[in-house]
């Protein structure tokens, strides 16, 4: 079987998914062809020789995070922009431009490869790609239709995009079914929008056995674009520095390998996936932004959480997470010593509910199911 795999490369978690996915594919004896742009092209390029670079498409951010308004204006106009990673101010081509830059990247390839089906995780542009080409797809995503916080400026491009996840074969949600999904309110009524028949929870794509380790320090691992990162890093880092208790902060900067030590809290710029497992495993409380691949780690490990969104997709897993009973969701950098002394007076509770959603999660093996459905739909 030939497998074009197209990743979304807006933060990490859908290239961590890919990773797993890919691996299992190639295992199984299946020719992949991986497509991707940014860090996350970095990332499947070390892992996979057989990877091609293509058009980042990505919101307008600075270093307050993504701005809406200027993500709506960026549709279809240039904006100047200050690149946070290389320091210096560049215009960023409007997102029409990216996509079909991004389109004709993956186009590229399809007659030489003749896929028998294609992947895509998060990527709309590989969708429209095997819309048109005939070529069957399946969809992997935590995000269809959200509910929550979403802005109504927002909703007629997600309507337009719903026109390329309709042909899909199938759809994985790498979650639990109902009534414990995670991402439920980024999915919306699945019957309104109608694709319920092709929707298949496989669960999470993480190894969710139990595997509890020490209660030591609070944990805060940051990741997602440069603006998004520098938001958290200057919510988080001077309550943590000054704190009582040690905690651990990771900067989410791929590749870099440096450690310095401020006041109680111990700052890493990157740790390898080895590493940041041993640190989730270990902590007493975890301290992230709501992303979809680390709630689950906060699960796997069993951990009480406190998540800071800085976008809607995260916001919405987080009230879920909440809504589970084994975290708390805060909305400024100024409830943060708050909740962290809630989660510290109700730790067991918290504990035990990570628990009882961990047991649920267990019972799934989503990577076995997902090359399952690929392999179905590719007959």
């Amino acid at each position: 079987m030939r497998v074009i795999y197209s990743c979304s490369d807006i933060g990490l978690g859908h290239v961590s998914r890919t990773l797993r996915l890919g691996k299992r594919l190639i295992e199984n004896g299946h020719e992949v062809y991986f497509y991707s742009g940014g860090k996350a092209y970095d990332t499947l390029k070390s892992e996979f020789s057989n990877t091609q670079r293509c058009t980042q498409v990505i919101w307008y951010e600075n270093a307050h995070g993504i701005l809406t308004s200027a993500s709506l204006l960026n549709i279809l106009l240039p904006l100047p922009h200050f690149n946070l990673e290389e320091n210096k101010l560049e215009i960023k081509k409007s997102n029409a431009i990216e996509t079909i830059h991004r389109y004709y990247d993956l186009r590229r390839d399809v007659l030489k490869i003749k896929p028998d089906v294609l992947v895509s995780d998060g990527d709309i542009h590989a969708l429209r790609l095997a819309h048109r080409w005939h070529v069957p797809a399946v969809y992997i995503t935590n995000l269809i239709r959200p509910s929550y916080g979403f802005s109504a400026l927002l909703s007629p491009g997600q309507r337009f995009t719903e026109r390329y996840i309709k042909p899909c074969s199938k759809i994985v949600i790498p979650d639990n079914p109902p009534p414990t999904t995670v991402c439920e309110y980024n999915l919306g009524n699945l019957d309104h929008v109608g694709i319920s028949e092709k929707v298949v929870f496989a669960g999470s794509f993480l190894d969710m056995t139990a595997d509890d380790g020490l209660d030591e320090y609070i944990f805060a691992p940051i990741s997602g674009p440069p603006g998004t990162r520098l938001k958290l890093v200057k919510a988080l880092l001077p309550l943590l520095k000054d704190g009582n208790a040690e905690a651990t902060v990771s900067l989410g900067i791929p590749g870099e390998r440096k450690m310095v030590k401020v006041g109680k809290c111990k700052v890493y710029s990157w740790l390898s996936p080895q590493e940041r497992q041993v640190c989730m495993k270990n902590a007493r409380v975890i301290i992230f932004s709501g992303g979809h691949t680390t709630c689950f780690e906060t699960i796997k490990y069993a951990k009480p959480s406190i998540c800071f969104p800085t976008q809607p997709e995260q916001a919405a897993n987080a009230a879920k997470l909440q809504e589970l009973g084994c975290s708390i969701m805060v909305r400024s950098h100024k409830h943060l010593a708050q909740a962290l002394t809630q989660v510290e007076q109700y730790h067991e509770r918290f504990k035990k509910q990570a628990k009882t959603l961990r047991e649920a999660s267990g019972q799934l093996q989503g990577v076995a199911n997902a090359v399952k459905v690929i392999e179905e739909t590719a007959k």
